[in-house]
Order: structure tokens, then sequence, then C-alpha cells
């Protein structure tokens, strides 16, 4: 019997293709990772989101306009968040389906999870799919974005100057029509997909600490260093569009401080610092719940194959060296000499294997894409003519 087809395929296991709003969206042509409806998916949540704010602050631009110092269109933060981070999130819902399923087939594919073991997985598979699918959990989503996102944004993250959004009367500052939708459709929007894509990976990394915890077979001369798991470190490419999304939002809040209120790139290095450590953390320290099982298997395999080794020099030393030659084989061209070479690089295997199943440039790549949206800043600390004069003078 294939051990493959014994338990149903995981459902091609998949963080995104499930739950309430997914449901919703199916019901409403627009779910599904298809090009087509992807598309369709974004049009429609990014300008149900934006659009209402572009006309009702046209329609309503003279009322309070001398109060306002920040017009719609010059909102940077707004328009980010709306038209680039929306996206981001809809299209790593893609990404991510298409890359993580094929990675969790790896743990069978590969016998990693042994025989006896497979009901264990399936149990955490299906664990992993009915937390995906939870309605009550969408619920509690739902009523955190009403209370503490919304109040959480209307106290932390808005500008302190006049904006499209918040007009003076009387000395007081309210809501403007626009403002109305921005703060109890748009924002409500924003940050339910936000919160529900850091519920998607919790999700993932209780899946990991589950599978971390079950008896793996792991080989310690595997070629990728990891003992047969070096595949997990492809779970932070699936990521990087979200990983976009949340340094494109960074981006669009730092910019909107400095052409609006005269901030600097560097007063803001502690955040752009916290968030890129905490995009790190989010992506790689959940596979990090493998370094023991690796440090274990690095331990066993640099004893059994020191063992191996010891046996194998011994008889080499003793045929080739202690006494005569075999008088009908040549040293020359001796398989014995590539065999010992075989088993020395089988070694350096296990003595290079790694205790996580990611590498230093894994992470610096993650690092770098995290920091992108960031990088056209630096242009408000230096201008663009004096770049171009200094790369010149650097060719000419």
């Amino acid at each position: 019997m294939n051990r493959l087809t014994d338990y149903r395929d995981d459902e091609d296991f998949s963080l995104v293709l499930g739950g309430p709003l997914y449901q919703l969206f199916m019901r409403a042509r627009i779910g599904s990772c298809a090009d087509t409806l992807l598309k369709r998916r974004i049009m429609v949540i990014s300008l149900f989101s934006w659009l209402p704010m572009l006309a009702l602050s046209l329609l309503f631009r003279d009322q309070g306009a001398e109060s306002i110092k920040v017009p719609f269109l010059y909102d940077i933060d707004v328009h980010v968040r709306f038209l680039l981070a929306i996206p981001l999130m809809l299209l790593a819902e893609r990404v991510v389906h298409q890359r993580i399923a094929p990675l969790v087939k790896q743990f069978r594919q590969r016998e990693i999870v042994p025989d006896d073991a497979l009901p264990r997985f399936q149990a955490i598979v299906d664990s992993a799919l009915a937390l995906r699918n939870s309605v009550l959990i969408e619920v509690i989503l739902l009523v955190l974005v009403f209370t503490a996102g919304h109040y959480l944004w209307s106290h932390q993250m808005v500008l302190e100057t006049a904006t499209w959004f918040s007009v003076a009367y009387d000395g007081q500052s309210r809501l403007s029509p626009a403002g109305y939708w921005y703060s109890y459709v748009s924002i409500p929007v924003f940050q339910f997909l936000l919160i529900r894509w850091y519920f998607r990976l919790v999700i993932w990394m209780r899946f990991l600490w589950q599978i971390a915890r079950m008896p793996l077979s792991l080989i310690p001369t595997h070629p990728d260093r990891a003992g047969g798991l070096g595949f997990l470190g492809g779970s932070a490419a699936a990521f990087l569009p979200f990983i976009l999304a949340q340094t494109v939002l960074v981006a669009g809040m730092i910019a909107n401080r400095i052409f609006h209120e005269g901030a600097s790139l560097v007063a803001f290095k502690s955040e752009i610092a916290a968030t890129l450590v905490f995009i790190l953390l989010t992506i790689f320290a959940p596979l990090c719940a493998f370094a023991p099982k690796l440090a274990q298997t690095k331990r066993q395999g640099l004893l059994e194959y020191g063992n191996l080794a010891c046996r194998y020099v011994r008889d080499f030393d003793r045929k080739w060296l202690r006494t005569a030659p075999p008088p009908d084989e040549s040293l020359v061209g001796s398989a014995d000499i590539q065999s010992l070479a075989d088993l020395a690089g089988s070694f350096d295997v296990v003595k290079e294997m790694r205790p996580f199943p990611f590498d230093k440039a894994m992470v610096l790549q993650t690092a770098v894409v995290a920091l992108l949206p960031v990088s056209p800043l630096l242009l408000t600390l230096i201008s663009l003519e004096d770049i171009v004069k200094s790369l010149l003078g650097i060719l000419l």
C-alpha cells in the first residue's frame, strides 16, 4: 500500500482557501486564487475602500477648507494602505497557497514522518484546517477590529494636523463625510484583512510547532545540511508579498510624517529596525521549533558516522599500511581510496549541519526585500541630483 495514498492528500493544505470570508468571496464570484478572480478581488476590495473616499472628499471639499492642511490626494499613507498594501495582502493569498501546500506534502513524500506517525500528522493537518475555517475566530477578529482596532487607529496612527477626513467646526475636530467612510468602512476592511493574515501566521506557527514535536525521520547526511528539512526555508519566499505589505505601510506612515509634519527619516530608524526584526522573527522563528530535533540528529550523526569512519579507516590502515598490500590489487585506482574520500565527504556534511532549516542567505534576502519600500525615502536625506553626481564622479 502506498504510504502517500493511505491518507487524503492534505486537502492541498492551504492557509487561505477557507473561512467565512472566503466563502463570501466565492459566492460573490471573487474567490479562489485564479488569475482572473484574484484581479477582480483586488479591484473590488481596493476600490470599495478607496474610491468612495476620493468621491466624498471632492464633493465636500469646500466644508472646512481653511483648516485642511493635508488634502486627500496628498495623503500618502491612505493611498499606500488601500492601493498597495491591500493588493499585496490579497496577492499573498495566491502565493502562499501555491507554495505552502507543496512544502507540507514534503513531510510525507520524503518520508520524514514515519508510517506509524501518519495518523498523528493527519490530525495536526485537520486541526490547522479547522482553525482556518472557524466562524467563531473570524467573528472575534471582526469584534476586535471595531473595538481595539478602531481605538488604536484613532489615537495613534493619524496625523496630528488637520486632514481631509477630520475638519474643524466651531473649534472642534469632527469627521468629514469622507472621514466617516474612512473611519468606519475603509479602516475596518483593511484591519480585518491584516489581522486575519496574522491569524493565518499563528496557524502556520502552531502547525510547525506541533510537527516539530513528532518523531521525525531525519537524515544527518542529507545534502541540504538540514537533515532533509531544508525545504522549509522556502516558506520565507511564500510570505514575501505579505512582508512587503507590512513595510509598505511603515513607509507610507513615515512619508506622511516627513512631508506633512517636517519630520526626518533618521527619527524613524528605531521604528524601521523594530519592524524589520518583527518581520524576521515572524517568518523565521517558527522554523526554529525544529532546532532541538536538528541538533539531536547532528549529535547522533557525528557519533554514528564517527564510529563508521573509525572502523573503515582502521581496516584501510591495516590493509594498506600495517600489512603487505594484497598482491592482486593495485593501490592506484583502488575503490578503497574513493570510498575513503566519500566517507570523509559524508562526515563533513554531518559536521556542517545547520541548527535551523534555513541559512543566513535566506534571512539576508528577506531583510533586503522587506526594506525595499523604505529605500525611496532615502531621497529625503540626499537629493537625487547629488546621488547622480556622486555616481558620475565614480564612473568618470
